[in-house]
């Protein structure tokens, strides 16, 4: 017998197919329609896509470690004793001994008494921050913040105030103006800012949460590895190690990795232990990445040339266009370098050009930054040549010729 729901259940999936079909035309016609392309065997800066080798100006891996094989033997060694799964979450049966050495090692690097383990930095934002402060409560956010954060700070019900992007005079104001009415207080920044490369001026931020009993809470994901002496990122490089109340970072950057932490201290991590519902309902990270992971921290700790690296070829990049009458926002040694376009199809117009020329580079549009600031986001990495450097330089500002500046 044949049921009749069968019917109507696949006229409604038509139904859906059709509206969201509709929504992606309109995606289309504004250039802001998104797919996946396969990206493999990353080697010396370059990677394998679409069967042909082009140079990578678009990843996050800053100082070449994501396929340094003392990774790849790091993580079979444990692979090979532990198999691959942690089995459960971490507060059942899925908490392995590595897991708490990493988090030591982590803390250590930052500066913190603590760390915990997340399986993203998305993850570790939409769990940390509703944790943190709810209805009551305030957030004061950087205009510029990344989507994660975004997102952790709606979860979280409390009231939200943004601030002018960077602009610490007006978060000043905005919290003399309204601190006192609410319970507690959290300052939510990045260290560097993800899209645009700056960075936020920390060791400002400290004395002004300290003046409003506000908590302070950034964001490092692409500072850690590369800014600082030793690599600890923009709280290290800002002169605030252990000042600063809580610090996110991601392995899957400069790292070269995957998952996330968040350092800050004993009490802290406790806390987020029993109430991060991220952390609490997810299955623990592969002991394998883990200890790859490790091996990460030990390299960019003994490897300073691979820091210094990135910057002379941040510099040489940012000269070569400076030069060319097209100014790249950001620090003057900045590894994140955004070109400016505007209009997001002509962004990606430029994205395909390069493609056809041996490059791969970021294309960024809205809704991952305002309206009308669509760009190119060229990343550099400690083991691109600096011949290749040169190359895209030289290409880019042949693609961009008679683009207005």
């Amino acid at each position: 017998m044949v049921d009749p729901t069968a019917f109507s259940d696949a006229a409604e999936t038509r139904g859906m197919d059709a509206a969201l079909d509709e929504e992606l035309q309109g995606l289309q016609s504004a250039g802001l329609r998104r797919s996946l392309r396969q990206v493999h065997q990353r080697r010396a800066g370059t990677v394998l896509l679409d069967g042909e080798r082009v140079a990578d100006f678009a990843s996050n891996d800053y100082l070449g470690l994501a396929a340094d094989p003392r990774l790849s033997r790091a993580a079979s060694a444990v692979l090979q004793a532990e198999g691959v799964g942690a089995g459960a979450a971490r507060l059942i049966s899925g908490n392995h001994p590595i897991h708490e050495v990493l988090e030591r090692t982590l803390a250590r690097f930052k500066g913190c008494e603590h760390a915990l383990l997340f399986p993203s930095g998305y993850m570790a934002n939409v769990g940390a921050i509703p944790a943190l402060v709810g209805p009551g409560d305030v957030i004061y956010s950087d205009a510029l913040s990344h989507a994660s954060l975004i997102d952790g700070c709606r979860l979280s019900k409390a009231t939200i105030r943004v601030f002018p992007h960077a602009d610490v005079e007006a978060l000043a104001a905005m919290l003399e103006a309204d601190r006192h009415e609410f319970r507690r207080a959290l300052i939510v920044v990045e260290g560097i800012f993800s899209m645009d490369g700056d960075l936020f001026p920390l060791d400002q931020l400290v004395p002004l949460a300290r003046r409003y009993d506000a908590w302070t809470y950034v964001d490092d994901a692409h500072g850690t590895g590369v800014l600082g002496a030793t690599g600890a990122g923009s709280v290290e490089h800002c002169g605030v190690t252990g000042q600063i109340d809580v610090i996110v970072g991601t392995l899957g950057k400069a790292m070269g990795t995957s998952g996330a932490y968040v350092a800050g201290s004993q009490v802290l991590v406790d806390y987020l232990t029993s109430r991060a519902r991220s952390f609490i309902y997810t299955t623990g990270a592969p002991a394998a990445i883990s200890a790859a992971t490790l091996e990460a921290l030990r390299i960019i700790q003994v490897e300073s040339w691979r820091r210094d690296a990135v910057r002379e070829r941040a510099m040489r990049l940012r000269e070569r266009l400076r030069a060319a009458g097209r100014e790249a926002p950001g620090m003057s040694d900045g590894h994140i370098i955004p070109v400016l376009i505007g209009d997001p199809m002509h962004t990606m117009r430029v994205v395909a050009d390069l493609r056809r020329r041996g490059f791969l580079v970021g294309g960024v549009r809205p809704p991952t930054v305002p309206t009308g600031t669509s760009r190119l986001r060229i990343s550099v990495s400690a083991v691109h040549p600096m011949e290749l450097v040169d190359a895209l330089a030289a290409t880019l500002i042949d693609v961009m010729r008679g683009m207005p500046v």
